[in-house]
């Protein structure tokens, strides 16, 4: 089938955030699935693009929440209210807490008052749960092995993010002891701990980087939610998608071994999201390899495009040392800052919409100290 993918605006400044509409099928039979939704503006401009270009009334065969985020998760609200829901894929944070709750600092948890606190904390998630209830749509966890419409979750497992729930900034404070003694994913120093660890750190500078000189270091670290985030697979007639959410290097190499367990093909993408705005905390030489393939000579032609949500006039994101990993590896880079951005996947070119520009190799990087 055919596999049509577009990122919509989002933000402006340094407020980012992610909307997908993925349409699939055929041009005369298809169906259509949403990932994330964006800040609560959003949920409006998705509404009306659904109902411009596929009502009227649109329905969506999956909605797909990658991470319990504000910024992806706030316009869904508005989109359970106006569009028609069939399936409606999140985690629950508080439904999920039971098997974590040896994995928190304050021993003294009940389970009623773990769940209750935490709900508090995700009160844009209780909202959307709430909605989909109300509106009698089929709710399901988007865990490992899972099947979300042509599309395949490769991570996190529902293990996985037992051992990531206590590290979530909204949830309660973790047992680091705990964790790091019964992790078997995350090692010996927690992704909270880590993250901290490397913003006390890291200091911005400029620096030059050529074709063979490749900056970006591996042991970036994102936090603990955003490594949670829903990884998708799918196979179609112009090749293999990668949707990554906000997921960083634990998440896609996660993501990586599941594909591998799964035999589902890597390095022969047609279309990948580059995670999380572009920040080079998510990805790394070691994981972009195995993901893409290997490192291209400069002026061999692309093999696959990559989609950058990133907001307007926000000089912090796409990071440009990432960008430039993703071209040495084949990739047709398009960043959204502002505009609505599509890879047809097979569907006929939109009325109105003109061809993307990718973004130029940059020999001026961003250099951390």
């Amino acid at each position: 089938m055919k596999c049509e993918i577009e990122f919509l605006a989002v933000g402006e400044n340094t407020k980012a955030g992610d909307a997908i509409v993925v349409r699939y099928g055929e041009v005369d039979a298809y169906k259509l699935m949403l990932v994330d939704g964006g800040h609560a503006e959003t949920g409006d401009n998705i509404v009306a693009h659904l109902k411009k270009h596929f009502g009227p009334p649109p329905v969506l065969e999956h909605v797909v929440l990658t991470h319990s985020d504000a910024d992806h998760a706030s316009g869904l609200r508005t989109v359970l209210q106006e569009i028609k829901v069939q399936n409606l894929w999140l985690h629950v944070p508080w439904l999920l807490a039971e098997k974590s709750r040896s994995l928190f600092k304050d021993k003294r948890w009940t389970q009623d008052g773990l769940n209750k606190k935490i709900k508090e904390e995700y009160n844009i998630i209780a909202e959307i749960f709430d909605l989909a209830q109300a509106k009698g749509c089929k709710m399901y966890y988007p865990f490992s092995g899972y099947s979300v419409g042509p599309f395949k979750v490769l991570s996190p497992s529902h293990e996985e993010y037992r051992y990531l729930l206590p590290q979530f900034d909204k949830t309660p404070d973790p047992d680091q002891e705990a964790i790091a003694a019964a992790d078997m994913w995350l090692g010996k120093e927690s992704v909270m701990t880590k993250l901290v660890e490397a913003a006390k750190a890291a200091l911005q500078s400029w620096t030059t980087e050529s074709w063979d000189n490749e900056r970006l270091k591996d042991g970036g670290t994102t936090s603990a939610s955003n490594e949670s985030s829903v990884v998708l697979h799918g196979s179609f007639e112009n090749g293999n998608v990668l949707l990554t959410g906000d997921a960083g290097i634990k998440g896609l190499t996660w993501a990586a071994n599941k594909a591998d367990a799964l035999n589902l093909p890597l390095q022969k993408f047609s279309f990948v999201q580059i995670p999380h705005h572009g920040s080079r905390r998510n990805v790394g030489p070691t994981i972009l390899t195995r993901l893409l393939g290997n490192k291209q000579q400069e002026n061999d032609p692309t093999r696959f495009t990559a989609f950058v949500s990133a907001p307007k006039d926000d000089e912090q994101h796409p990071r440009r040392i990432v960008l430039n990993a993703f071209k040495r590896r084949g990739a047709k880079v398009i960043a959204t800052q502002g505009e609505c951005k599509i890879y047809y996947g097979g569907f006929p070119k939109r009325d109105g919409y003109v061809s993307a520009e990718a973004v130029p190799f940059y020999t001026k990087v961003e250099e951390y100290t």
